[in-house]
């Protein structure tokens, strides 16, 4: 039943085609990753770390911690921050929650956040490449091309949401941010 749901949202056509988020580059190490430990995020403007639900950060602020803990290898502590941002189930929020569940190992909980990421924003690029390169590791690679075909077809040529699909297909090696 869940690859036939997988399969379905892979293929489902949808009216628009904008290119959604794509974040292209690996986030740089911050204080986040160098001076602060248990999953807290360095505040700026308080010039120390501080717990990620703390109210003088902004959920911009949190998201970068998120993507920063997750290319550090920090999935858990990635988690702490994501469970701190105030917008709600965003796509981006369910998009980095199923790219954590997934590095956890947490398949099922992966793949749900994925496809809430997609049903909130069809066109959510990053969503549908850390999706596909999911499905790589799932052994399931006609899903995975199915997902690089969407993210063409909504203008994603030439992103790194294309390119790092494109290279888990090729190679089965998967990024981590």
């Amino acid at each position: 039943m869940r690859l036939l749901s997988i399969a379905l949202l892979a293929i489902t056509p949808f009216a628009t085609l904008a290119a959604g988020s794509d974040d292209t580059e690996p986030p740089k190490p911050t204080a986040t990753t160098t001076e602060c430990t248990d999953g807290k995020v360095y505040d700026a403007d308080k010039k120390e770390c501080v717990e990620p639900a703390d109210t003088g950060l902004n959920d911009d602020e949190r998201y970068q911690a998120v993507r920063e803990f997750a290319y550090a290898g920090q999935p858990a502590a990635a988690m702490q921050v994501l469970a701190a941002m105030t917008e709600g189930q965003t796509d981006r929020v369910m998009t980095y929650t199923g790219f954590l569940n997934r590095q956890m190992g947490n398949w099922e909980a992966g793949i749900a956040a994925y496809e809430m990421a997609l049903q909130i924003n069809p066109d959510n690029i990053l969503a549908r490449s850390y999706f596909g390169q999911a499905l790589i590791l799932m052994n399931e690679k006609g899903l995975a091309q199915a997902q690089l075909a969407e993210i063409r077809a909504r203008g994603g040529a030439g992103t790194w949401a294309e390119a790092s699909l494109a290279t888990a297909i090729r190679t089965g090696t998967t990024t981590t941010y």
